[in-house]
């Protein structure tokens, strides 16, 4: 299954609770009163959209009305949407001098971020063949995170750097940066997951950034956030103390699938300016794409 169609499938979800209620809004009559735009804007809101994007885009709908029919004034928002999510993709960024690529890769437990570390790799393996590709084991927390990246290394066919359950993660990140200094490529590392209110966890975050400051002389070239967009906005709050903490170069949202808000897509680019540079709307490795506005929002208004 192509890409786009398997995008269209995992926004079933958000289009059923979003695009969907919409249309039958527009479906009524074209002039709109000012219940019905407060209708809309109470969907662009409960799809995740954001307070003040939603409030913007149906005035852009007010100015339009008994002027536009139902389905002109769909296409006016779907533009809306496009508008807002200019900039927001880029492509993982990847050294071509010849140094190590580092990537490191956080999130709170339960958002899917050892398979996305997992993930990332096999798509830079299909990429390119002969790529050295390291995955750092630096959740050191959970042997059960250890146990699936070793399954995901020798299945992707990538090296795996790990210590033993409880070791300190600033000193697997360390031995993985020697291994991927001799190798080349590029260097994952999969970090613990934490809530953003701990503050001891945030703080070996924190640590395993100077750990690769000291080693390499630079920071680490990607700082990537994982979210599940089943969180909505709460996934804003999560970036924005991240985000304080290690300075997030981007964001990865998982499970698209699962959720009616996937609208959050649009609130997060609005109030962070993060790029996100991938989505997730399945379980399997082709479920997870390097992100594109143009065709989350060709799938978000999909007939």
């Amino acid at each position: 299954m192509a890409w786009i169609d398997r995008l269209k499938k995992g926004l079933t979800r958000t289009r059923s609770g979003f695009t969907d209620s919409l249309g039958r809004v527009f479906a009524r009559g074209t002039k709109l009163s000012a219940i019905e735009l407060e209708e809309i804007e109470e969907i662009l809101i409960a799809g995740d959209i954001g307070a003040r994007v939603s409030m913007e885009l149906t005035a852009e709908l007010a100015k339009r009305r008994g002027r536009a029919s139902g389905e002109e004034l769909m296409s006016t928002l779907e533009a809306g949407i496009a508008e807002r999510l200019a900039g927001s993709e880029r492509p993982l960024a990847l050294r071509k001098n010849g140094e190590p690529t580092v990537i490191l890769v956080a999130g709170v437990n339960g958002s899917g971020k050892t398979t996305t570390v997992a993930k990332i790799a096999a798509r830079l393996r299909e990429h390119d063949r002969k790529l050295p590709i390291t995955l750092a084991a630096a959740d050191t927390f959970r042997a059960a995170a250890i146990d699936q990246l070793e399954i995901w290394a020798d299945r992707v066919g990538v090296d795996l750097i790990k210590h033993r359950i409880g070791a300190d993660p600033s000193a697997v990140v360390f031995d993985a940066l020697d291994h991927t200094h001799r190798v080349g490529g590029v260097l994952l590392i999969d970090t613990a997951g934490r809530l953003q209110t701990k503050h001891n966890l945030m703080e070996e975050l924190k640590k395993i950034e100077r750990t690769v400051a000291k080693k390499l002389g630079r920071s680490s070239d990607e700082r990537l956030l994982v979210l599940d967009a089943t969180t909505g906005q709460n996934g804003i709050s999560q970036a924005a103390r991240f985000n304080e903490a290690i300075d997030l170069t981007g964001i990865v949202l998982t499970k698209l699938d699962g959720t009616a808000k996937g609208g959050v897509i649009v609130a997060i680019w609005d109030e962070l300016k993060l790029p996100l540079l991938y989505i997730g709307v399945g379980e399997g490795v082709e479920d997870l794409h390097e992100f594109s506005a143009s065709q989350f929002t060709e799938a978000l208004f999909v007939n």
